[in-house]
Formats: C-alpha cells, sequence, structure tokens
C-alpha cells in the first residue's frame, strides 16, 4: 500500500469516526424543540463530510474529486458551525468532548480545504 492509499483510508476513517463520536455525543443533549433542530442539522452535516469524502476518492475525474471535494468542505464548515453553536447555547454539561470535537473538525476541514485548493491549482 502506498502513502497515498494509506492517507486516504486513514482519512476515510477519521472522517467517519467523527461522524459517530458527534452521533454519540448527540445522546446526551436535552431533548427540546431548539435542540432537536440543531440535532438534525448537525447530523446531516457531519455524515455528509465522510460520504462526500469517501465519493470524492472514487471519483472518475478530476473534475468529479473537486467537485465533491467541495462539498466535503462545505459540509465540514456547517458542521464546525453547528458544533460551535451547541458551544455557544451551552446544550452540552461535557464540554470537553465538545471542544475535542471542534478541534477535530477544524483539522478535518483543513485537510479537505488544501486538498480542495491543490485540486484546483493542478488543474488550471
Amino acid at each position: 500500500m502506498t502513502e497515498k492509499e494509506r492517507f486516504i483510508n486513514n482519512f476515510k476513517s477519521r472522517t467517519k469516526k467523527l461522524a459517530v463520536d458527534v452521533i454519540k455525543m448527540l445522546d446526551d443533549i436535552e431533548r427540546r424543540k431548539s435542540s432537536n433542530t440543531i440535532t438534525y442539522q448537525l447530523i446531516r452535516s457531519v455524515t455528509s463530510v465522510a460520504a462526500n469524502y469517501r465519493a470524492a476518492c472514487r471519483a472518475r475525474s478530476k473534475r468529479e474529486f473537486h467537485s465533491k471535494i467541495c462539498i466535503v468542505v462545505e459540509e465540514a464548515d456547517e458542521t464546525l458551525f453547528w458544533l460551535e453553536l451547541l458551544n455557544d447555547l451551552n446544550f452540552l454539561a461535557n464540554k470537553e468532548d465538545l471542544n475535542e470535537l471542534i478541534d477535530e473538525t477544524k483539522q478535518v476541514l483543513k485537510v479537505v480545504a488544501k486538498a480542495k485548493n491543490t485540486n484546483y491549482e493542478n488543474s488550471n
């Protein structure tokens, strides 16, 4: 297995783990109308990060890869927004876990944003 293949497999696992960890964390949230909406949006965006990254890895062309990785960047940024909103609203008692997920989402966002920009620069 090449270094690139190893990175891709590890990053697939990393984005999936982020989705699992966010979903598990949300089990501890107090249920109210506003938290239900945020929970739904957060689960949708974080699972989209993992699913669309996997799709990007299966892209048949550089254009298709760029299209999918752009979606991953958007969804990772949206995930970060919802996590920060949960933090600002104090909806979770365990701030440490939430802060770890915010940090991990920022790191994922950096990686996919760099991949997006590198792919765009290389295709022009």
